[in-house]
């Protein structure tokens, strides 16, 4: 297998989009691409691929994260104020990357160098000065494509571990009738998710997952994808192709092609769907929450069709 850093190399982004581009691969969703996209607004039905931020979320503690915490800071009791009125108020506390979430592309970086070439160091107490996920604020919106693998296989989802080859990508976009254009959203259903919620066990779940490997990078770039985006926890198999590397496909996707990853999102509601009229092309909105200089964000993105 090629190494890593040998894919990330020829596949390289670095200065594509000039030397202090901090957005990588959503350049591909050019205004063009996001007027054809709305086209595709047909019947107005609305899919909502976000899980709930909650305490019974996939979290088991695993790398130092939790599922999010809600505060409730005000009741409406011990309240006085002129007349009728009480109000409830609350906060919330969450790693970022709790539920549904982009990975900016400064999330992950090696040899002391982020996308483009901006320095690691770059990553501090106050944030990442380089490339965090509010250089993408003016959100993530486009032509969104789903690849059912596990029903395209007929199966209730990958197992753990397993690879997610470019020719099952090819075969499966093949028999849903789907032709890629540069700037699109590629939704991978695993059927990880759905295994989440018939088992309920959140550290079987996190201990791994079917997912891409190294090989589907290139196949990526070829297409132009703008974003990818999984029911998973971190869109690669786990355990990996590598056994001497930790999630190599992140290295090479965020660091050097420069593109944004989603993860932990719900396809269940949108699979059905496409598999009942045919048509796997939607409309997909999903903007971060603009936190300065943060390494991801929580998300609710929704899919119309």
């Amino acid at each position: 297998m090629e190494k890593f850093r040998a894919i990330g190399e020829r596949l390289s982004n670095w200065g594509r989009w000039g030397k202090d581009d901090e957005r990588g691969t959503t350049n591909f969703i050019t205004p063009e691409r996001l007027v054809a996209a709305a086209r595709l607004i047909r019947t107005g039905k609305v899919f909502d691929l976000g899980i709930p931020f909650g305490a019974d979320g996939p979290q088991s503690g695993a790398g130092g994260r939790i599922n999010p915490i809600l505060l409730v800071s005000e009741t409406g009791q011990d309240q006085e104020f002129p007349g009728a009125f009480h109000y409830a108020d609350d906060y919330i506390f969450m790693p970022l990357q709790a539920a549904s979430q982009w990975d900016s592309l400064a999330h992950v970086h090696y040899d002391g160098k982020l996308y483009n070439g901006f320095p690691a160091s770059s990553i501090g107490p106050r944030g990442a000065r380089h490339c965090g996920i509010d250089k993408q604020g003016k959100g993530i919106a486009g032509r969104g494509v789903l690849l059912d693998i596990p029903r395209h296989l007929d199966r209730k989802w990958l197992e753990m571990g397993e690879v997610i080859t470019p020719e099952q990508l090819d075969a499966c976009a093949t028999a849903a009738g789907i032709e890629f254009r540069s700037g699109d959203i590629l939704c991978i259903r695993t059927g990880w998710r759905r295994k989440f919620l018939e088992e309920r066990n959140p550290t079987e779940w996190m201990k791994g997952e079917p997912g891409i490997g190294l090989a589907s990078c290139e196949w990526l770039a070829k297409r132009e994808i703008a974003v990818v985006c999984c029911d998973n926890i971190a869109v690669e198999a786990l355990p990996g192709e590598v056994a001497d590397e930790v999630l190599p496909v992140h290295m090479v996707l965020l660091r050097d092609m420069g593109m944004t990853l989603g993860e932990i999102l719900d396809f269940e509601e949108l699979a059905a769907d496409c598999a009942a009229d045919g048509v796997y092309e939607f409309f997909f909105c999903g903007p971060p929450i603009k936190f300065t200089r943060a390494l991801g964000s929580p998300i609710n993105p929704l899919a119309f069709k």
